[in-house]
């Protein structure tokens, strides 16, 4: 069942994943499997590679994307809930040169419930509330349509089965 939902200031889809709850948030909290789950294709790889453990964390991620001025570009990531087995989500961001973190207002989120010992129920929404006007002036939001978060929770089932 693939379910895609898009808000105002959000996009979310759900699907049902083989698998018990914290095997999924096991791969999720591992930045190493998340170019595999990437449904757009931008994310390359890992920089860091430790598993998401706790809020606040950093963790950043090599990019590609073609419109990008660099092409390839770095984002660093702030996890901001961090609940096993049933929510893990971060924010969004960029290093500055003198090692300065910011973030623009987007945040990525994945809401697992457990539907028994071999199903999780996975919800993940891209949401860009918080991304102030001066971002939007340049930046379209979303940056994907909502199949690209449908894509992605398959490759999560993919990488779980």
């Amino acid at each position: 069942m693939d379910q895609e939902n898009v808000d105002q200031e959000n996009v979310s889809a759900t699907l049902i994943v083989g698998g018990p709850a914290e095997r999924v948030f096991a791969v999720l909290a591992d930045p190493t499997t998340h170019a595999a789950i990437d449904g757009t294709g931008w994310v390359s790889e890992a920089v860091d590679r430790a598993p998401l453990t706790e809020a606040g964390q950093i963790f950043r991620m090599g990019m590609y994307h073609p419109n990008h001025p660099d092409g390839r570009y770095q984002v660093a990531n702030k996890v901001d809930v961090i609940d096993p087995p049933r929510a893990v989500g971060w924010l969004t961001g960029e290093e500055k040169e003198d090692g300065h973190l910011e973030f623009g207002g987007w945040s990525w989120r994945y809401d697992l419930a457990s539907l028994g010992p071999s199903e999780t129920r996975v919800t993940l929404t891209y949401d860009w509330s918080a991304v102030p006007q001066s971002i939007r002036e340049y930046l379209h939001f979303p940056p994907f349509g909502p199949e690209h978060l449908t894509n992605s929770l398959h490759h999560l089932a993919e990488l779980v089965g």
